[in-house]
């Protein structure tokens, strides 16, 4: 085992990833723990050191990058190529890649497989999988085979068409005891975190309470352990309006647009690239070029004179073919 630390960019002080049990102590201490989804490297970059202590590759990458209409057709082969690029671009974020609808439901072995060529492929630190009760003994299974579940209750996209939409759960006092009870089972199973979605914040807080792991929160309140948002919901990517729980901290599809528009103005008037955006020619080459443009007919013989063995100056040779005109 490597006792080698990370340290970024000749840093004094070692930069201390953030593991499954850091979250753990985070949620012990009453420390606040930040999430957000990265899709790519830069992003990833940006996240990372911004500080945000878990990065999820989510299959919301569906929607945000790929323009599908929901997370549904998202496949392990696309969650793969994301994740890998995500993880080249963290140091210290805990990293959570979800599995895709479909990697998981037939059968725990199949999901094993998957779950694992995440790990060991893609570098991720962890998996995601959407569902209560019902995922326990995968969760538990998983979890025997050294891979880190992070579990997700509530409102969970994947079961899009079963649930008739996206709409808020827990609304009921029969739904609030089920999510409970999802969460307990899940926490047993050996779940290191489990994200909270659409549901009230007064059963988010209360389930949070409950919880020996960490909770994260989307949509659901204040009161759990931690937050995550997707990282286009936050800068204005998403082309759509934000959903109720989604706060905007800059605009960028104006800032890009804005970038966008300037660009293609400056390249229709001609005013980009300027000369000093430009590579120029050495002085003696620039001066064959032109002596090239003047008098075509040498360019044989001049040619022939590069190659030769027997001068000794080619380019003294051809300015004696082609009068320059210069002193």
């Amino acid at each position: 085992m490597s006792l080698t630390q990370l340290r970024e960019n000749g840093a004094s002080a070692p930069i201390r990833p953030v593991t499954a049990q850091a979250l753990l102590e985070m949620k012990r201490a009453g420390l606040a723990i930040t999430a957000l989804t990265a899709y790519d490297y830069p992003t990833a970059r940006l996240v990372d050191q911004a500080g945000i202590d878990l990065i999820l590759v989510g299959d919301s990458v569906g929607m945000t990058v790929l323009g599908y209409e929901s997370t549904l057709p998202v496949t392990m082969e696309e969650m793969l190529h994301h994740t890998r690029a995500v993880a080249r671009g963290v140091k210290r974020a805990f990293l959570v890649a979800d599995m895709p609808f479909g990697s998981y439901q037939a059968s725990s072995d199949e999901a094993i497989r998957n779950a694992t060529r995440f790990i060991k492929e893609a570098g991720a630190h962890a998996v995601k999988i959407e569902g209560g009760e019902r995922r326990a003994d995968l969760v538990r299974r998983m979890t025997d085979a050294e891979i880190s579940v992070v579990a997700h209750i509530g409102l969970t996209p994947q079961s899009f068409h079963r649930m008739s939409g996206y709409h808020v759960q827990g609304r009921s006092i029969e739904a609030i005891e089920s999510l409970y009870a999802d969460a307990a089972a899940l926490q047993d199973a050996g779940a290191v975190a489990i994200v909270l979605e659409g549901i009230p914040r007064e059963v988010a807080a209360e389930a949070t309470r409950r919880c020996e792991v960490p909770t994260i929160g989307i949509g659901a309140g204040p009161d759990c352990d931690g937050q995550i948002l997707v990282f286009h919901d936050l800068v204005n990517l998403t082309f759509s309006p934000p959903a109720k729980f989604v706060r905007r901290y800059v605009d960028a599809a104006t800032f890009f647009g804005s970038a966008l528009e300037r660009y293609r103005c400056d390249v229709t008037e001609r005013t980009f690239p300027a000369d000093a955006e430009s590579y120029h020619l050495s002085r003696e080459v620039a001066v064959q070029v032109e002596a090239l443009e003047e008098h075509p007919n040498v360019l044989v013989r001049a040619d022939a004179l590069a190659k030769s063995d027997v001068v000794d100056d080619p380019f003294e040779e051809f300015t004696k073919l082609v009068p320059t005109g210069r002193g």
